[in-house]
C-alpha cells in the first residue's frame, strides 16, 4: 500500500485515477474545492473508509502556498498525482482563469512538496497533447508527433482566446514543472501524462449534463438529438479512454523507469462520424436524430503519432472506440441523456 495525494479528485480524469488507486489498495487523500465535493466523492465510493479515502479542502489552487497544509500527512505521502487544472472555455479573463491556475497550481504544489513532504518520491502531472501539438502548422500529414515535441505557443498568443489559453496553460505549466526539477533538484522525480481527447464513462453522482467534460459533450449532444443537421469535425482526431488514462497515471508512479519522462497517452485515431455510427447501432431509438453527413477525417491526410513509450514502459493496452461508446452511453443515460 502506498500513501498518495491526488489533487482535484472530483474531476473527470481524477475520479478515475482515484478509483484505480483505491481498487489497487492504496490509501488516498484527495484535494477538493469544497465540502460539497467531499460528500459527493464519499457517496461515489462508499465502500472505502477514512483509512483509505481522506480529503483536504483547497479552495483555490492558484493561491500562493495553496497545498502547504494538504501535503502534510501521517503516515506521510510517497506519491503525488496532480490533475487539478482548469479545462473549460466559459471564462472572462484568459490569464486569470486559465493560465495562472494551471501554472501556479503546478509550481505551487512542487514547492509545497519540497518544503513540507520530503517523503514524496514520485510526482505525476496531468499535462496534455495540447503541450505537444503545434496547431499553427495544421494537420501535418506525414509528421509523427511524440514526447519530443512541444507546442511553440507564446503568452501573447495564449491570451488571445480561451482555446489558445487552454493550450498555453498546459504547455506553460508542464514546462514550469520540468524547469523546477532542473533548477531545484528536489528529492522526487516527475513524470507527465499527455493525453489528447479524453472520452469515457462518467460517475453519475459527480456530473450533470451541463458539467460534462468537453470531450464527452459531443456524445451527449448526439444522444440528445442536437446534431441532426450535420456532425461537426473532431478538431483533434486522436483520443484515449479515461480508464486507460487513469491506469497510465498509476503505472507512471509505480514503475521506476517511468521517472523523469513524458508520456503521450493515446489509443489512436477516431472521428466524430465513427462515434455517431456506434451510437446509432447501440441506440436504434435515437439513430434517426443523428446526422449522417459530416464528422469525417480531414481531406489531405493527418499527422501520425508514436505512443510506443506508453505501451512499452507503462504497459497500457488501449480500449477500442466501440467499447468506450458502449460503456459511456449508460452513464450518460443515468443523468438524463
Amino acid at each position: 500500500m502506498t500513501r498518495v495525494l491526488l489533487t482535484g479528485g472530483s474531476g473527470f480524469i481524477a475520479v478515475h485515477v482515484l478509483e484505480a488507486l483505491l481498487t489497487q489498495g492504496h490509501s488516498v487523500v484527495t484535494t477538493v474545492r469544497s465540502e460539497t465535493k467531499t460528500q459527493m466523492l464519499r457517496d461515489t465510493f462508499p465502500e472505502f473508509g477514512k483509512d483509505k479515502l481522506g480529503f483536504a479542502i483547497v479552495p483555490d489552487i492558484a493561491e500562493e502556498a495553496a497545498f502547504d497544509e494538504a501535503i502534510k500527512s501521517d503516515p506521510p505521502f510517497e506519491w503525488v498525482i496532480h490533475t487539478a487544472s482548469p479545462f473549460h472555455f466559459n471564462i472572462t479573463d484568459t490569464k486569470k482563469d486559465l493560465l495562472d491556475p494551471a501554472i501556479v497550481g503546478t509550481t505551487g504544489i512542487l514547492k509545497s512538496i519540497k518544503k513540507n513532504a520530503p517523503s514524496v518520491k514520485r510526482v505525476i502531472i496531468t499535462s496534455s497533447f495540447a503541450a505537444i501539438f503545434s496547431p499553427k502548422i495544421g494537420n501535418r500529414p506525414g509528421y509523427t508527433y511524440s514526447e519530443k515535441d512541444w507546442n511553440p505557443v507564446t503568452e501573447e498568443e495564449a491570451i488571445q482566446d480561451p482555446i489558445n489559453g487552454y493550450r498555453g496553460s498546459k504547455t506553460f505549466a508542464e514546462k514550469a514543472a520540468w524547469e523546477f526539477v532542473e533548477k531545484e533538484k528536489p528529492n522526487f522525480m516527475v513524470s507527465t501524462i499527455n493525453p489528447p481527447m479524453v472520452f469515457g464513462p462518467i460517475h453519475p453522482k459527480l456530473q450533470t449534463l451541463d458539467t460534462l467534460n468537453t470531450s464527452n459533450q459531443r456524445i451527449r449532444d448526439m444522444m440528445l438529438g442536437k446534431l441532426q443537421d450535420e456532425i461537426p469535425p473532431a478538431g483533434v482526431y486522436i483520443w484515449v479512454d479515461v480508464r486507460d488514462l487513469a491506469l497510465a497515471h498509476v503505472r507512471a508512479a509505480e514503475r521506476p523507469d517511468a521517472a523523469g519522462k513524458r508520456f503521450f497517452v493515446t489509443a489512436g485515431y477516431y472521428s466524430n462520424r465513427e462515434i455517431a455510427d456506434n451510437i446509432r447501432e447501440l441506440l436504434p431509438d435515437v439513430a434517426s436524430k443523428i446526422a449522417t453527413k459530416g464528422g469525417e477525417f480531414p481531406d489531405g491526410g493527418y499527422f501520425e503519432f508514436d505512443n510506443s513509450r506508453t505501451k512499452d514502459i507503462l504497459g497500457v493496452k488501449f480500449r477500442s472506440l466501440r467499447e468506450m461508446v458502449k460503456d459511456t452511453i449508460p452513464t450518460l443515460q443515468a443523468i438524463g441523456a
